[in-house]
């Protein structure tokens, strides 16, 4: 078969000064969207509401890489603990600050406060449960003789319950200092603790991901099996309603267990110069040794006072540390490894209430008057959260491509400016990211009905809208912004044109269910390799004796719908005669009888004047290469054919004046069509000779035909007799 030929290349026309009919617009009110912004004293509402964030201030700076707990006594002291280095810290209501306890351990993982502000601290690994007195003296209360001390908690009794890994189990310590196992969770880590109103304990393991309630008498119940491996916080609302978190990819049965980790460096072990160095800390965010990375985010469930279970949020990336709440009873999160601190509005909003600027918020704890205080890791600091609210907040957009050079229209919010007030500016460039080489950002747009931008057209943009507050006015709020702008119109182009395959036509657009000879057409631009598949189920071409056609590639920037003009000419003609107008598809097939056997070229116009008023619309042209129209057989001649020692012997001379032959064929007395080979073989000359010699053939007349093609599928018959 004849490969498809290409006939033209890309063309661009450059446009005059116009522009695309369409006003376009940039909108943005979705929560996803406003989550791609930079987001600066502001909270972001999973229902696309912007609003100020509370107040994050740094209270304490402990120099440790990370701190694990934090707790607040009746008097508003703080302490936090951490690692690597286990010290206690102690941040007094004044500001002043001290270590108050330092331990030879790797880090403090738990602290708890008794009733009369007893402060306890428990080390890791291979650690104890400390008392610390007001003065510093830190004595050994309890060692659970476990690898890992993850959790502690004090009932309303004054007993103190401890959650260990390897093994997970729960100690209960009486006030005096003697303890014993009360239950055994069957897991490698009893992961989280905490005491609900009615004295039982809610534990959270890993690997099985667990949420168990646990009896003052050691029963235990399982709340809730969670999808991921590792419960990394428990908490009980005042309400009565369980929230527990997990992260961790659970392994699929099977599989090989995760790889163990290194061993730690004994601490008596001495290093270079006598001194015993510490072991190195465990990775951030590795919540238990047995989880050297932590991946497929995390998720929290709401476990109701009757026990019904209920997801309230998940995070594809963001890990779950910590849970507390707020003066209404809110759930908050504490996350890595962005800094994110989460608040639960309901089972179906929350809110993304700020970022811290250490990457882990590894402990929250609820303080007096409403307080909040965060504890970090990457660097270990303490920071007080609200409740007030900053008195001024920015959410910088992404940055917007609108596809090309383009007109700024007017900048529209929804939103309301409380007792405060909103300001929205903007700014524009031509590169795909904000630098020096950009403008200035705008004058500020302060009402929701807006105005013109005024930045200049290009073809990125940006907003970015600040919220401020007076006063104890209402604060601001925003949840929608939207700019209208309007692309500079391009010439429309194509891109390449094929002739197809002669007697072949594109069909009506509606489906025909008859069946038909079809052709099927390789991706524009492609060779058929190997040949056409003439019987596929795909029908995109018809068989039609005498028709051809031509498809084309073509392209506009601005995405307006295109409208095409076919022109033909011999090309030894001057005129160009229309062939079709008003085209919309990018193909076009016609009755090639009309036209005398030849070479003609092709001239397609594209126009984007669907999209675009007349005075507006744009146009580009170009001509394709010659191709053949051929509807003329081959000549047959000199066709002879005489026995010769027992054999026929036929011969004969085919010739095409366009194209090349490209079979030939024979039938003896009306039989089947058998193909013939030209001398030498090769069919490749529109010019060829042929030589048949027929054997066992009988005695008297016979009737000999032959058949000759082109590639246009012309045939051309003759016939000899011979006795």
């Amino acid at each position: 078969m004849r490969p498809l030929f290409v006939l033209a290349v890309t063309v661009v026309i450059a446009s005059p000064l116009c522009q695309a009919g369409d006003t376009r617009s940039w909108l943005q009110s979705e929560f996803s969207e406003f989550e791609k912004s930079v987001l600066k004293n502001v909270s972001l509402r999973s229902d696309g509401r912007v609003t100020l964030a509370p107040k994050y201030t740094e209270r304490f700076d402990s120099s440790s890489a990370y701190l694990w707990a934090l707790q607040q006594d009746s008097k508003g002291n703080l302490y936090a603990g951490g690692g690597p280095g286990a010290k206690l810290y102690r941040i007094a209501p004044d500001g002043a600050r001290r270590t108050l306890a330092e331990w030879e351990e790797l880090e403090v993982h738990a602290i708890a406060i008794g009733a009369k502000d007893q402060v306890f601290a428990a080390t890791s690994p291979d650690g104890k449960v400390y008392k610390i007195g007001a003065d510093g003296k830190a004595g050994v209360f309890y060692s659970p003789k476990a690898k890992y001390i993850w959790a502690m908690a004090f009932n309303a009794a004054g007993d103190l319950f401890i959650a260990t890994g390897d093994p997970g189990e729960v100690h209960r310590v009486k006030p005096d200092g003697k303890g014993a196992v009360l239950f055994k969770t069957d897991e490698t880590h009893a992961r989280s603790l905490a005491v609900d109103r009615s004295g039982n304990l809610i534990v959270g393991t890993e690997p099985g991901g667990l949420v168990l309630r646990v009896t003052p008498s050691g029963d235990g119940f399982v709340l809730h099996q969670m999808a991921k491996k590792e419960v990394t916080a428990v908490a009980v609302s005042p309400d009565g309603s369980v929230y527990a978190s997990a992260v961790g990819t659970k392994q699929a049965p099977g599989t090989l267990p995760p790889a163990p980790v290194p061993a730690q460096v004994p601490i008596n072990a001495p290093g270079a110069g006598g001194i015993a160095p510490r072991p190195s800390p465990p990775p951030l965010p590795a919540f238990s040794p047995s989880s050297s990375a932590v991946t497929g985010g995390s998720e929290v469930y709401r476990i109701a006072p009757d026990g019904e279970p209920r997801r309230v949020w998940t995070h594809a990336t963001d890990l779950v540390y910590s849970i507390a709440f707020d003066a209404a009873g809110r759930a908050l999160l504490g996350t890595g490894n962005k800094g994110g601190i989460y608040r639960i509005d309901s089972d179906l909003l929350f809110t993304a209430l700020l970022n811290a600027p250490p990457t882990q918020v590894t402990c929250l704890e609820a303080g007096l008057g409403g307080k909040l205080f965060a504890a970090t890791g990457n660097a270990g600091k303490v920071y007080e959260i609200g409740p007030e609210l900053e008195r001024e907040g920015v959410i910088e957009s992404e940055t917007y491509d609108s596809g090309g050079f383009s007109y700024w229209g007017r900048l529209t919010f929804k939103g309301s400016p409380g007792g405060g007030g909103i300001a929205v500016a903007s700014r524009s460039g031509n590169l795909d990211r904000p630098q020096k080489n950009w403008s200035p950002w705008s004058q500020a747009i302060t009402s929701p009905e807006g105005s013109r931008v005024t930045s200049p057209a290009a073809r990125f943009v940006q907003w970015k809208a600040t919220l401020s507050r007076e006063g104890a006015g209402a604060p601001p709020e925003i949840h929608a912004v939207e700019l209208a702008y309007l692309p500079k119109n391009v010439a429309p182009r194509i891109t390449a044109i094929e002739e197809t395959p002669p007697n072949y036509r594109f069909p009506a657009q509606t489906a025909s269910l008859s069946a038909s000879r079809t052709l099927n057409l390789p991706p524009i631009g492609k060779q058929a390799s190997p040949p056409l598949n003439l019987d596929g189920a795909q029908f995109s071409m018809q068989y039609a004796k005498g028709f051809t056609g031509a498809r084309w590639s073509a392209a506009d920037d601005n995405g307006d719908a295109l409208v095409f003009k076919v022109e033909i000419r011999g090309v030894r003609e001057s005129e160009w005669k229309l062939l079709r107008d008003k085209v919309k598809e990018k193909q076009l097939s016609w009755d090639s009888t009309a036209f005398p056997d030849g070479e003609y070229k092709l001239r397609v116009t594209v126009s984007d004047l669907p999209d675009n008023p007349k005075e507006a619309a744009l146009s580009s042209q170009f001509e394709g290469e010659p191709f053949t129209i051929d509807n003329t057989p081959p000549k047959i001649s000199t066709l002879t054919a005489a026995r010769t020692a027992g054999k026929i012997l036929v011969k004969w001379k085919a010739a095409d004046a366009l194209t090349v032959i490209e079979t030939a064929e024979y039938s003896l007395d009306g039989g089947d069509w058998m193909r013939v080979a030209p001398v030498g073989g090769v069919s490749d000359s529109k010019e060829l000779e042929y030589e048949l010699t027929l054997d066992g053939v009988a005695s008297g007349e016979h009737t000999i035909a032959v058949r000759v093609q082109d590639e246009n599928e012309n045939q051309a018959t003759e016939k000899a007799v011979v006795r």
